[in-house]
C-alpha cells in the first residue's frame, strides 16, 4: 500500500445514552435515530429489539429467549494524507462492530465488523457525480471509472495495519435489495441465513461493492418479510460462526425494518419472485421515529464536503494512486 495513506480506528458504543459526536456522519442510521426530544427512548426501543431478534433466531439452549445480548460499537475509520492531517483525519468510513454478552456463562462473544456501511467518498459519488453526469436527462449511465477510487480506498483500510490491529475477520455488509431488481426464491436454505434468492443482473451498489473486493447473495432468514444484500470477503456460509451470523441479522432486520418498514415490516412475506417497493402500503411501522427525508438531504450534503475537503485538495494524488492499479 501506498505509504501515504494511513488510517485510524475510533470506536463509540452505540447505547442508549449514544449522541451523535461533530464527527459523526449524520446520514448514518444510527445518527439519525439519536435525535430529537424522543431520543433515548429511540435507542431504548432499537436496542431491545436488536436483542429480541437475536434470542428468537439463537433459541438452542435459550427456553426464555433471554440468554443473549448485542453490544454495538460504531467503528469510525479516519484517513490521513502525507501526514497533514495532524491527528484529526478525514472521517472516510462508518461501520458497526457487534458483540455477544451470554448472560448465562458471562461470556463476551466477538461478532462481525461492517454490518451497516456508510461512506463520505460513497456520498460523493452518489449524490454528486451520478446525477451530474445524467444531468441531461439522457439514458441513464454511469461515469468512467465510477467507484474506482471508493474501492480502492476499502481495500487499502482492510490492507492496513489499523485494520488487522482491531478486526481478526473480514467484514460482513448487509443492506436492503434493490427496488430496482426482482428476486427468486431458490431450494437452498441456511440454518441461519435462511433461504436463498438469487437475481439476474446486478443492482448499482452491488457492482460497486464489487469494486469494494466484495462478492453477494440475497438471504432470508427466519420470520424476515424479504431478502437482505449480505456483501462478504471469502465464504459466507463457513467463515463465520451462527453466532456471529445472528448478531448481523439481528442488527441490520432492526435497522431495516424502522427505515424501510414498506419492506422488511410488510404485512405479507416475499413470494417465490419478489420486487421490493418502497410504494407498498401493507406494512406496519415501528414506534420508532426516523426521518428518511433527512438522511437523503444531508447524503448530498455530505457528498459536497468530501468533494471540497478530500477530493478537490488531494485530486492529483488521488488520481494517480488510482491510476496506478496497485495496493
Amino acid at each position: 500500500m501506498n505509504k501515504e495513506f494511513t488510517f485510524a480506528v475510533k470506536r463509540t458504543r452505540f447505547d442508549e445514552d449514544y449522541c451523535p459526536s461533530e464527527a459523526t456522519r449524520l446520514t448514518t442510521n444510527f445518527a439519525n435515530l439519536a435525535r430529537g426530544t424522543g431520543r433515548q427512548e429511540n435507542l431504548r426501543d432499537t436496542l431491545k429489539m436488536i436483542d429480541n431478534r437475536f434470542n428468537a433466531l439463537a433459541h438452542w439452549d435459550n427456553p426464555q429467549s433471554d440468554r443473549y445480548s448485542v453490544a454495538i460499537d460504531i467503528i469510525s475509520v479516519e484517513m490521513d494524507i502525507n501526514g497533514e492531517s495532524a491527528g484529526n483525519g478525514l472521517p472516510l468510513i462508518e461501520i458497526l462492530k457487534t458483540s455477544i454478552v451470554d448472560r448465562k456463562t458471562n461470556e463476551c462473544i466477538e461478532g462481525i465488523a461492517g454490518n451497516s456501511f456508510s461512506s463520505y467518498v460513497r456520498d460523493y459519488d452518489f449524490s454528486v457525480v451520478l446525477p451530474e453526469h445524467n444531468k441531461d436527462g439522457s439514458d441513464f449511465s454511469l461515469p468512467d471509472s465510477f467507484g474506482d477510487l471508493h474501492g480502492k480506498l476499502f481495500k487499502a483500510f482492510l490492507n492496513s495495519d489499523a485494520y488487522k490491529a482491531n478486526f481478526s475477520k473480514l467484514p460482513v455488509i448487509c443492506l436492503s435489495v434493490s427496488t430496482s431488481k426482482t428476486y427468486q426464491r431458490t431450494d437452498n436454505q441456511h440454518p441461519v441465513l435462511g433461504v436463498e434468492y438469487v437475481q439476474d443482473d446486478y443492482s448499482l451498489t452491488d457492482e460497486y461493492f464489487r469494486k469494494m473486493g466484495m462478492e453477494v447473495r440475497y438471504f432470508m432468514p427466519a420470520n424476515c418479510r424479504a431478502p437482505f444484500a449480505f456483501y462478504f470477503f471469502g465464504d459466507l456460509l463457513n467463515d463465520y460462526t451462527n453466532l456471529e451470523l445472528i448478531s448481523t441479522i439481528s442488527t441490520m432486520d432492526t435497522f431495516q425494518k424502522i427505515y424501510r418498514p414498506e419492506i422488511y415490516n410488510a404485512n405479507a412475506e416475499a413470494g417465490k419472485l419478489y420486487r421490493p417497493r418502497l410504494t407498498n402500503r401493507d406494512y406496519s411501522p415501528t414506534r420508532i421515529i426516523y426521518d428518511r427525508e433527512e438522511r437523503s438531504r444531508l447524503a448530498v450534503q455530505q457528498g459536497k464536503f468530501a468533494q471540497e475537503h478530500f477530493i478537490k485538495p488531494y485530486q492529483a494524488t488521488l488520481a494517480q494512486w488510482v491510476a496506478n492499479g496497485a495496493l
